[in-house]
């Protein structure tokens, strides 16, 4: 099975994101960062490598199908026992060797290796989905870190202004030099708060760079959030036939299962087949054929265990498979959860925003005529900024759910999202090797594969 097989299980409505905006041709948008992020990816890269490994399992167990031909060369020498006695000899010979019957062995084994390879396929998926993940991660990490530092400071310059009307008043004899510190203390606790957003946005723009591959110069408003289900039953319907851990689970039971056929084969006979030509020292050229038949009678108990092991294995493979479902299912009800936190969250900070900025108006004006400290101007000034703060970082929690919904369904991969870029295709090295080809016109075909991935 491959990847692109499920392209109609879902309504294409869920797979289109809306990267488009009137925007500045040099801000870089989300599906810049995780256009960058795909192609930069070391990760990806390791476990494509991994990827090519299994496709050359394939290689290996084909090539058990086919003749063994050696080229072989012989001396001997034996202690003399008479002058007429050569004692010493030697021969060169071709030798050929080919399995004719191993009860299914050989056959199974390239099954295996097939599924393993699917499988390892699967997984790839799943990096891609981490890798993509971690690139909106780190967008909005540098957004919301962003924005932090400006509402920072622009609380530094606000309450620098209220220390220089507290210090004026003060000049005048309306306040007392407690009200003078107090704006004091208040302008130092937002300069330190100023260092802190600085702090965190050096950290966002680090992770920014290890994820996509390069820092964030400035970077695009958010786009729409991406197209979701309409229930979270539907959410989980759609994980349980895309997600790449129930796929990559499928292929290793079914892997398991044809281990269990193959553990049972090994007490059943094998055919081979010999040949050989061979000159010896004397010119005389020599040839022989045979065929063998090996039936295990009895091997110390090990092919018991051969079989048992692979019953255990098929055990543990089932298994996984049904865990691997519960936790695919729950990670999407958890990033359900998730949207409808962040959502109430930016709804209720809306409406502190609202209130704060009532009350820090109105006890601004209440101050002037009196009726206010300066303490409670500082104490509404800080409740807004602590709003504001809040809002920002429920908006990017909101963001980065909806698509780790996405790549909770298995949903969060370059082909699905279009980000319009050339994808890996895993098929491609596999297709190359799996008949197990020399170095001949097949292996011209192969190195040009290789350079096509950039791997030659």
């Amino acid at each position: 099975m491959d990847r692109r097989s499920n392209r109609g299980i879902v309504a294409a409505g869920f797979f289109a994101l809306a990267f488009v905006g009137a925007l500045p041709a040099s801000a870089e948008t989300l599906a810049d960062a995780m256009v960058s992020a795909y192609k930069t990816s070391n990760l990806l890269e390791q476990n494509r490598a991994v990827l090519r490994a299994a496709d050359e399992d394939v290689a290996t167990a084909v090539s058990s199908l086919r003749p063994v031909l050696n080229f072989v060369a012989g001396a001997d020498y034996q202690d003399p026992v008479g002058p007429t006695v050569d004692n010493f000899s030697a021969s060169v010979a071709l030798a050929a060797q080919m399995t004719l019957f191993s009860s299914g062995r050989n056959r199974l084994s390239v099954d295996i290796a097939k599924e393993t390879v699917l499988a390892t396929r699967e997984a790839l998926v799943g990096v891609e989905q981490n890798v993509l993940l971690s690139a909106v991660q780190a967008y909005f990490g540098v957004r919301s870190a962003e924005e932090n530092v400006a509402i920072n400071d622009n609380s530094v310059r606000v309450l620098d202004e209220t220390l220089r009307a507290t210090q004026d008043q003060f000049d005048v004899g309306e306040v007392t030099r407690t009200d003078v510190a107090l704006a004091e203390a208040q302008v130092a606790a937002a300069r330190a708060g100023l260092a802190a957003a600085r702090g965190q946005l050096s950290a966002a723009r680090e992770s920014y760079k290890a994820v996509v591959g390069h820092y964030p110069q400035r970077l695009a408003p958010a786009p729409r959030a991406p197209a979701l289900p309409r229930s979270m039953d539907e959410a989980q319907a759609i994980a349980l036939r895309t997600h790449p851990n129930i796929r990559q689970a499928q292929h290793q039971v079914a892997a398991a299962d044809l281990g269990v056929a193959l553990g049972a084969a090994q007490r059943y006979p094998t055919v081979t087949a010999d040949a050989s030509i061979a000159v010896d020292d004397d010119g005389n050229d020599v040839s022989a054929v045979g065929v063998q038949l090996r039936q295990p009678i009895y091997a110390g108990g090990r092919l018991s265990s051969v079989h048992r092991q692979a019953v255990a294995q098929r055990d543990n493979a089932r298994a996984g498979l049904q865990q691997t479902g519960v936790l695919v299912t729950q990670n999407v009800a958890n990033s359900w959860a998730d949207i409808a936190v962040a959502r109430a969250q930016i709804e209720a900070t809306d409406r502190q925003i609202s209130a704060a900025t009532i009350a820090y108006d109105g006890v601004r004006e209440e101050a002037k005529l009196g009726a206010r400290t300066t303490l409670d101007v500082l104490t509404a000034e800080q409740s807004l900024l602590d709003a504001r703060a809040s809002q920002i970082t429920a908006v990017a929690d909101h963001q980065v759910a909806n698509y780790a919904l996405l790549a909770s369904m298995g949903l969060l991969t370059v082909e699905r999202l279009n980000l319009g870029i050339p994808v890996y295709d895993p098929a491609a090295y596999y297709n190359a090797v799996k008949n197990a080809p020399p170095s001949s016109v097949q292996g011209a075909t192969l190195d040009r594969v290789l350079k096509a991935i950039g791997r030659n």
